[in-house]
């Protein structure tokens, strides 16, 4: 479709109206279901006051489909040239040391402008543009190994919902747009990227210790077998997980929805898409709305972790675009390893 048949679509927020050109909108994104990217941007319309809530004020990457999701994907992460004057960035460190600028979404109107670019995924941070070195989310990927399934991945969630209520933390679910489960507490932003990791892989152990059958923190796949992984380096800077109520790039346009813990049991993550979820939200209200009226802190488990190293259990592996950590055991799959010599 030719730029010319461009609309222009009216986006309420918080300074008034916004009025965002949308150019090609009949372009199809998820060509199974149909959906084009008028309609991806509508959606982000009538989640778009939910949608700030949980992914404002935070930065983020977008990930883009030039020519819809089964076409090339890349991510972008600090605004283009030519962004409107509501669009912001702010300062971050990578685990490089490099600083460069990222994206911040304010508003609704931030959301459908990225839309315009074909944006289908919104990866926010755990820290919000005024602190970005200080996390004030506890995220937990709960991700399905093959052999394992979304009833599993449950089961794995109410457990560490226990886990961390006795850590002190109030937890939050939501899908993941995919098989798995997210679980996030809302924290004191007082801690850096990696005492939060810490506090992640000591809630990831103490919940292996309770489903040692069901749950793994092992970072090798060859080593997981079919248990839900724990994801513990989702916790490390510059690493994201989709954000909630965002579009994720499969056929049924699923998203990641925000449950409450009552739903949880038997929950299909199908049904949740970018169809279904605004009617939802409008009949049932944002499981998420008072995610930060009360966040916790580490301490219980920063203790459980220095509890854990004391015993032997010390750090785990890093992703591999991360520079060797102190601490780190060697970054080599185990089969792959050198075996001792023999006497």
């Amino acid at each position: 479709m030719p730029s010319s048949d461009a609309v222009v679509l009216t986006v309420p927020g918080p300074h008034g109206d916004r009025e965002v050109r949308l150019s090609s909108p009949g372009r199809v994104l998820f060509p199974e279901s149909g959906i084009t990217k008028r309609e991806l941007a509508e959606y982000l319309i009538a989640v778009g006051d939910a949608f700030v809530a949980a992914n404002g004020d935070r930065p983020v990457s977008l990930q883009r489909f030039s020519s819809g999701i089964d076409g090339d994907q890349f991510f972008s992460k600090n605004p283009p040239k030519g962004a409107p004057d509501y669009v912001r960035s702010v300062p971050v460190t990578y685990p490089s040391g490099r600083v460069h600028p990222q994206l911040v979404i304010d508003e609704p109107a931030v959301a459908v402008w990225a839309a315009q670019m074909n944006t289908i995924t919104f990866h926010p941070w755990a820290s919000r543009a005024g602190d970005p070195d200080r996390p004030d989310q506890l995220r937990i990927d709960l991700d399905p190994q093959p052999g394992t399934d979304v009833a599993d991945a449950v089961r794995a969630a109410h457990a560490l919902r226990e886990v961390l209520r006795e850590a002190g933390l109030e937890s939050f679910v939501k899908t993941s747009g995919n098989r798995g489960l997210h679980v996030f507490a809302p924290i004191e932003p007082e801690h850096e990227f990696l005492d939060v990791r810490h506090a992640v892989i000591a809630a990831a152990r103490e919940l292996e210790r309770r489903l040692p059958e069901q749950v793994t923190t092992a970072w090798w796949k060859e080593e997981r077998g079919e248990r839900i992984f724990v994801d513990f380096n989702q916790a490390n800077r510059d690493r994201t997980m989709a954000g909630a109520y965002s579009p994720r790039p499969l056929a049924h346009a699923p998203v990641s929805c925000p449950l409450e813990w009552e739903e949880l049991d038997g929950v299909d993550p199908t049904a949740f898409t970018v169809r279904t979820v605004p009617g939802r939200l409008a009949s049932q209200g944002d499981p998420w709305a008072r995610m930060h009226e009360a966040p916790g802190r580490l301490d219980t488990l920063l203790g459980w972790w220095e509890r854990d190293v004391e015993e032997g259990l010390g750090e785990l592996p890093f992703p591999p675009d991360f520079p060797k950590m102190p601490g780190e055991p060697p970054r080599v799959q185990p089969s792959r390893a050198k075996k001792p010599a023999a006497d």
